[in-house]
């Protein structure tokens, strides 16, 4: 696959964003473009404008390790985005095939003993993949994320909910800032593995159907997702606030388990007490 479009928006995105000031770099003069320029980020890498102008046309074939560490540094990448930029080279050059896992069917099915972990852990715990589909949940987490069980025939998932259903306005407090995680999640899927054709469809479909989709997926920002703290509003308990710490699951490469913790004692915990009670009747068969 030919990927040198998305190497070369992800570059120049990158370079627009960070200021002379930032890369310690005077400022006199009249810029006409946002951000460095080429000849200030060639500057930065330690290589001639010629090669780094090859490199943000998209020429990431071959690449060494040791050029793209110096761009990686020039550009002030973080670890989620040199992590992306090492995945474009390697697609450029063929062997992030070598890397991809099979192909997971499209009706994936839960393992009974995961099912039975996920049950076994009292606070809100689910499995989800790359492409934001949760695909199984314990006891409090269908409950918090109910709305979520919108859509029949497909798994709930997050980005589609997130830019698609009113409600998830009321359910992120700080909507823009879940909005933002999500598009970089799907951001940093699709570096992952650019031939999955479902994420393709998904992205397709959410660029269509939402604005504010489309122009966050325009600013080709990446994250890892691994913990943190989420604010929620649900319509039975109200305010949650939730601490989050996400593993791999080594039996199935490719899905990750979260699990929420609510601070003892604090009215998060009061109320995910009172939402046990009420959960039984919002649960799946």
């Amino acid at each position: 696959m030919d990927n040198r479009v998305e190497v070369h928006e992800f570059l120049t995105s990158r370079r627009a964003r960070l200021t002379p000031e930032r890369a310690g770099l005077p400022t006199a003069g009249q810029r006409r473009v946002p951000g460095l320029r080429r000849s200030e980020v060639a500057t930065l890498a330690g290589m001639s404008v010629e090669y780094y102008a090859k490199l943000e046309r998209g020429s990431l074939g071959g690449v060494s390790s040791g050029v793209l560490d110096a761009v990686a540094r020039a550009l002030q990448l973080d670890d989620a985005e040199r992590a992306h930029l090492l995945r474009l080279a390697h697609e450029a050059d063929g062997s992030n095939a070598i890397l991809r896992t099979g192909r997971r069917p499209k009706q994936w099915v839960v393992r009974p003993a995961l099912q039975w972990a996920l049950d076994a852990i009292t606070a809100p715990a689910g499995v989800g993949n790359d492409r934001l589909d949760l695909l199984a949940v314990n006891h409090l987490g269908r409950a918090i994320f109910s709305d979520l069980y919108t859509q029949p025939g497909q798994p709930p998932n997050f980005a589609r909910y997130t830019f698609l259903d009113d409600a998830a306005r009321h359910f992120y407090p700080d909507w823009d800032d879940a909005a933002d995680v999500a598009v970089a999640n799907l951001r940093t899927a699709a570096g992952k593995d650019p031939h999955d054709k479902v994420l393709h469809d998904l992205v397709g479909e959410l660029s269509t159907r939402s604005d504010d989709f489309r122009r966050r997926w325009g600013t080709h920002n990446v994250r890892t997702h691994g913990a943190g703290v989420k604010r929620f509003r649900h319509h039975v308990v109200g305010e949650l606030t939730l601490g989050y710490e996400s593993f791999d699951l080594r039996a199935e490469p490719g899905l990750t388990m979260t699990v929420y913790s609510a601070e003892p004692g604090s009215s998060t915990a009061h109320a995910l007490t009172l939402l046990a009670s009420w959960a039984p009747a919002s649960r799946a068969g």
